[in-house]
């Protein structure tokens, strides 16, 4: 009975210990590429930065080299307006794309481990740093971000952040009321304002028949359950096209009432208000999009992009990209290719969306903000552009001054761009955003031609 017991006590140890090999070896084949690129490994990090690799952007421009530390662009401008990509030295804001791809860089595989070919680790970037450079310029200094990506392909040409500074001239004091280590693209959210306008008229062309024929009388304001939304001016009658396209908070108010609660936190799911997204190592926030218990009042703000509306401009670029390409898009991406030597070990690939919308609705929207540009904003400001846009102004309280948004994208089969520019009390987005954006989308115009 003695040698029974030991045997099987024995045969469970063994057993234990052959379920911990299995397993042991099935999270290192899953995940031994994390492991090697953790970021205390001595074969991959130096004092807390990679030691082999270097980051080009899409034009071929050098713009990090970590071979014995950090050795950034040779230009002032180049090193402000990739700071948040790439890190600055002391750590405060990380080298968000590197650890990503430390495997690929520095040559890996499951049976040899890490090794270091001839030549040495390059990532290549979709981010024009000539278009960082023009956006951060554009922002002059004000807090805020700019995005733009193509829809067709998912490459990110700029994701901007701003307000930025040379990591090669650091200043002595940060203000952490700045949020200058902030990478607002992928990490803030805002108050949308009017561009929210944009998903309450989705959820409008999926459930009400006759929306298009429709007519709304603007004398200004409207009360619901006691409480005023007000309209820049008072716009009189007004049919769906006219309505976005003159920003009509009283047409809008009723829209999102006719929708309604249920319709309208659909669609915001749908297209991915709420969602986390994840490119290259970065994750983005969630957006808030809550009308749990909201009465008339509530959902008339909230269809307008106020109340507990907020977005984050990765996503909300994602959507305009769905719009664009009739419903679905690429998927945003930064990376396009990490090499060790002449081994290329990740090529980035096109991933499409879901069906964010159907076909028609896009291209009833397609309609509505064309309009917008030619009408409103002005298409003299995109010259050989077909841009399809909207503009916010968004009220953010505490005595501040009104955050400025502007989201659209372009139809040109040579420049399939989506883009969002945001700028934090920028006061009108008209006013403010649109000749950021048409400074962005030109430097994007001359960076893809002269990739052609």
């Amino acid at each position: 009975n003695d040698i029974a017991k030991r045997t099987y006590f024995a045969l469970i140890l063994a057993g234990v210990l052959l379920f911990g090999a299995v397993a042991f070896a099935a999270r290192y084949f899953l995940f031994s590429e994390r492991w090697v690129g953790f970021q205390g490994s001595p074969h991959v990090y130096d004092e807390g930065v990679m030691d082999t690799g270097r980051v080009y952007d899409r034009s071929g421009v050098l713009v990090l080299d970590t071979d014995g530390g950090k050795t950034y662009a040779a230009d002032s401008a180049t090193r402000r307006a990739m700071l948040h990509l790439l890190g600055d030295r002391e750590g405060n804001i990380p080298a968000r794309v590197l650890p990503a791809y430390s495997a690929q860089l520095i040559g890996y595989d499951k049976l040899n481990g890490t090794y270091y070919s001839s030549g040495e680790g390059v990532l290549r970037l979709s981010v024009s740093a000539q278009v960082q450079s023009v956006a951060l310029q554009a922002l002059n200094g004000r807090r805020g971000t700019v995005g733009v990506y193509n829809y067709k392909t998912g490459e990110i040409l700029c994701a901007v952040s701003s307000p930025s500074f040379d990591p090669d001239d650091a200043p002595e004091h940060i203000d952490d009321e700045t949020g200058t280590y902030v990478y607002r693209f992928f990490h803030a959210r805002y108050t949308p304002g009017s561009i929210f306008k944009l998903v309450t008229s989705v959820a409008a062309l999926e459930s009400i028949p006759d929306i298009n024929e429709q007519s709304f009388t603007c004398t200004g304001s409207v009360v619901y359950n006691g409480e005023t939304v007000r309209c820049t001016r008072e716009h009189g009658a007004l049919d769906f096209r006219e309505a976005l396209a003159r920003s009509c908070n009283c047409a809008f108010a009723a829209i999102a009432n006719q929708v309604g609660a249920e319709k309208l936190t659909e669609v915001a799911e749908r297209i991915g208000i709420l969602e986390l997204f994840e490119t290259d190592g970065i994750t983005t926030v969630r957006g808030s999009f809550d009308l749990s218990g909201a009465r008339e009042n509530d959902l008339a703000w909230a269809g307008i992009g106020q109340y507990t509306d907020q977005i984050n401009p990765y996503q909300y670029m994602r959507f305009m990209g769905a719009i664009a390409n009739g419903g679905s898009a690429a998927e945003p991406y930064l990376v396009t290719q990490a090499c060790c030597g002449e081994k290329i070990n990740y090529q980035a690939r096109t991933r499409m969306t879901s069906r964010l919308l159907d076909s028609a609705t896009a291209s009833r929207l397609q309609e509505m903000m064309r309009y917008n540009v030619e009408q409103i904003y002005g298409a003299w400001y995109f010259p050989g552009l077909t841009v399809c846009a909207k503009t916010g102004t968004a009220e953010v309280g505490g005595g501040r001054e009104n955050t400025a948004t502007f989201a659209g994208y372009t139809l040109d089969a040579q420049y399939p761009l989506a883009f969002i520019v945001v700028v934090e009390e920028g006061g009108y987005g008209s006013t403010t955003c649109v000749p950021i954006a048409s400074a962005v989308l030109q430097a994007c115009v001359n960076v893809l031609d002269s990739e052609s």
